[in-house]
């Protein structure tokens, strides 16, 4: 097997095993979640990050594509305790380099203890610490992919027809880097899905004729989603919004409210989260690395039971809905699945014109 060498941003040069060679840099976080490989590797949150597993053998049920989130690999690399020969293999035809055979407790507990940090990774057989350190002296902070929704999203629209014929609820979806499976869910609860690039125009919702406009999830900082921001001030009280993940920071910002990062987000399947009216806690499945400071204009209705940071925004007067976790979940508890049922709910109803 090829070294391979990790450079983390505290100044620490970790070595490991190489299992795909090649370089690569980018934001260092975990996921705590046990299955769903296949799912977290291609979810597009994760664009420009460097993925930890935290649980300690990765591939033991295999790739399937069925399973995948989006078209391709997002994480710039690879770290795990152990791959199996299966995941490696996938990585590779995928051109992500991948590391294994180093102490992950130790790597997530600094991640734990000094936030998530940038890093630089080296593998191959003749690679070397400088070169882990070359990689990691350029890498860019998360804030500073401006242009990170252009690498996730849909270039022209796609249309994605509801399960149920003559469905009459049109959901104009704008693709900051959305989950498939958020896509899957409308559809099959017979909404007609139109996912929009993450750059859309007035026009180009206008043209869609949306019963509600949907900002999905995605990478990075939602500062630098400007143009999905403008569409929500736009048609705030006019059309029924929702959002989930990024969508939920972006809708907040564009409400009044504010973002910041955190020390080092929540990635995994196990995320309490407190239900405010219910006074219920439900499982989630997480992964972000921002989140609402000041919720604007909107309501908090849930909140995360570790750190007490906004999962649910609201607004009835406004027709509003998010949330910061994933209902669709994929991987994951489906205690949430409901929230694509309350979203459609905010539709108006459309009446049948009889013909004469």
């Amino acid at each position: 097997m090829p070294g391979a060498y990790v450079a983390l941003e505290n100044g620490h040069v970790v070595e490991a095993r190489g299992r795909v060679p090649g370089t690569a840099c980018g934001e260092l976080v975990f996921t705590t979640a046990y299955t769903g490989y296949e799912e977290s590797l291609t979810d597009p949150s994760y664009e420009e990050q460097v993925l930890t597993f935290s649980y300690p053998l990765i591939g033991n049920y295999g790739v399937r594509e069925e399973r995948f989130e989006s078209d391709r690999v997002h994480p710039r690399a690879v770290v795990a305790r152990e791959l199996t020969d299966d995941v490696a293999e996938w990585l590779e035809a995928e051109g992500i380099p991948a590391v294994d055979h180093l102490d992950t407790r130790d790597l997530v507990g600094g991640i734990r203890e000094e936030g998530a940090m940038k890093c630089g990774i080296a593998v191959g057989e003749n690679a070397t610490p400088e070169d882990a350190l070359a990689e990691l002296d350029g890498c860019p902070g998360m804030s500073d992919h401006e242009d990170i929704g252009t690498q996730v999203s849909v270039h022209e629209r796609e249309i994605h027809l509801g399960e149920d014929a003559g469905g009459d609820k049109t959901v104009a979806l704008v693709d900051c880097g959305a989950k498939g499976s958020i896509i899957d869910a409308l559809v099959e609860r017979g909404a007609d899905v139109h996912v929009l690039p993450h750059d859309a125009t007035e026009d180009d919702v206008e043209d869609v004729d949306p019963d509600v406009l949907f900002v999905s999830n995605g990478p990075g900082d939602p500062a630098n989603f400007e143009a999905a921001q403008e569409l929500v001030e736009t048609y705030v009280g006019e059309l029924p919004l929702a959002g989930i993940c990024l969508g939920q920071q972006i809708i907040a910002r564009a409400l009044g409210g504010t973002t910041e990062k955190m020390d080092f987000g929540h990635r995994g399947v196990n995320q309490p989260v407190l239900d405010l009216e219910s006074n219920q806690v439900v499982m989630t499945t997480q992964n972000h690395g921002y989140t609402v400071a000041d919720p604007g204009e909107l309501d908090v209705t849930q909140i995360n039971v570790n750190d007490d940071t906004p999962e649910g925004l609201e607004s009835d007067d406004l027709s509003v809905i998010t949330r910061q976790y994933h209902p669709e979940a994929n991987p994951g508890p489906n205690d949430t699945l409901g929230f694509f049922d309350d979203v459609l709910s905010m539709a108006p109803r459309k009446r049948l014109v009889l013909a004469d």
